[in-house]
């Protein structure tokens, strides 16, 4: 698409300020891999404070609302710096950077009350505020609703007890955005209220989880009567499934494109760590490797494409069904693994085996190990396969036993089944 005037002017002046501003970006170092190392909190600092030079030149929230600190500009606009800034390091706040400024940064300006949002946004943006989901809990599996974390009443505050689990990056970030019960008369799905809860305060303790990988990326939170106020609500009071759609849709790939992101695949560049990998392992003119590799690139190309299709449906005037996003959560949770497999057979003994400093085996084994991420967290394949079916296709749902008792109701069936 050619750039309009106005967009051809935006686009100069941001390269001409990451040139003036950012290194430049070693192309074979692999971006963002999981499980490739924790960094230290001196980096994490050095990183926030990469982010809030990027915030003080008007380069992050780009296309957030410019009330609360973003710039107000167009999705266009965070797109064309995005493509501008591949070239060159940006920050790397792992994986509660990209709850900050996707899920969870999305989803709170959507929801957050005015007062809530000239609180934290602009401390957001800055890189001083990364907030996190505490969402899942240990009982409650991919049933998001059915979460038994309470938030009770006492005077004007509330006291928040209970577990959550699977949180990304919450060992270093601020905030926990946390959803719990405040209503246990309501059905299940009614009665839930999310807050933003401090993570450095009393009666918060974190548990990071070490994975296959040997990398920490998830935590269990322990909540013991954590004391929060109305100002730390998001949304309305028991009505946080509301708010729960609209974090779901964004993290299954709705409306994803803040101004660190990278671009969307291109028909005509292979990835250049596969090229690498290819290479590196003897391959290059092996014509069953040569065809793998093509067969990964159009599954690339495939799946950038549907993603910005689904994204246009999401983002135009009308109003699709909620579902819509689950395809794309679908498409990675069936292709992610199924790529990782074949890279690994590109590379053949590399990805098994490889010396310190070679990085085209070490990506391969990380992205094979953390292949199958995408087919669990933020709803498992099963669940977006219903998503689909009901939401989309009209297809009936699933019996439901709990449907409209109180959940108070529906924990105390389920205690009396477990002794039975």
């Amino acid at each position: 698409m050619t750039d309009t005037p106005e967009i051809a002017r935006y686009r100069a002046a941001a390269r001409q300020w990451l040139a003036a501003n950012l290194e430049a970006r070693d192309p074979s170092q692999p971006h963002n891999v999981r499980g490739a190392g924790e960094l230290s909190p001196e980096e994490y600092r050095a990183e926030r404070a990469l982010q809030k030079k990027l915030y003080e030149a008007g380069y992050a929230g780009i296309n957030w609302p410019s009330e609360y600190g973003g710039q107000g500009l167009t999705d266009q606009h965070a797109r064309v710096f995005a493509e501008e800034a591949v070239q060159y390091r940006t920050p790397e706040l792992g994986h509660a950077g990209g709850t900050t400024y996707g899920p969870c940064g999305q989803t709170i300006v959507r929801h957050g009350s005015p007062e809530f949002l000239t609180r934290h946004v602009p401390r957001m943006l800055a890189g001083d505020e990364l907030f996190v989901q505490l969402f899942s809990e240990p009982s409650a599996g991919s049933d998001m609703a059915g979460i038994t974390t309470r938030a009770v009443r006492e005077g004007d505050r509330w006291l928040i007890t209970g577990s959550k689990i699977w949180t990304s990056g919450a060992h270093y970030a601020d905030y926990g955005m946390c959803l719990a019960r405040t209503d246990w008369d309501a059905p299940k799905h009614r009665g839930l209220t999310w807050f933003a809860v401090p993570l450095r305060a009393k009666g918060v303790a974190i548990h990071p989880i070490r994975e296959i990988t040997g990398d920490a990326e998830f935590c269990q939170e322990f909540l013991d009567e954590v004391e929060v106020g109305d100002e730390d609500i998001i949304g309305e009071i028991n009505q946080g499934w509301t708010v729960a759609q609209t974090l779901l849709l964004v993290e299954r790939g709705a409306g994803r494109d803040d101004p660190l992101n990278m671009p969307a695949a291109q028909p005509a560049v292979i990835d250049p760590q596969l090229l690498s990998l290819t290479r590196a392992a003897g391959r290059a003119q092996d014509p069953v490797a040569r065809q793998t590799v093509a067969r990964i690139h159009t599954a690339d190309w495939a799946k950038a494409m549907l993603g910005q299709r689904i994204t246009g449906l999401l983002r135009s005037g009308e109003k699709p069904a909620a579902g819509v996003a689950s395809y794309w959560k679908l498409a990675a949770g069936i292709y992610n693994p199924e790529r990782a497999r074949l890279v690994l057979e590109i590379g053949q003994g590399l990805g098994l085996v490889w010396k310190d400093g070679d990085e085209e085996g070490n990506r391969a084994a990380l992205d094979y190990l953390n292949s199958r991420v995408w087919s669990i967290a933020g709803g498992s394949n099963e669940m977006q396969r219903n998503a689909i079916s009901e939401q989309v296709l009209g297809m009936p749902r699933e019996p439901s036993f709990d449907k409209g008792k109180p959940f108070r109701e529906v924990v105390n069936n389920a205690r009396e089944w477990l002794k039975s």
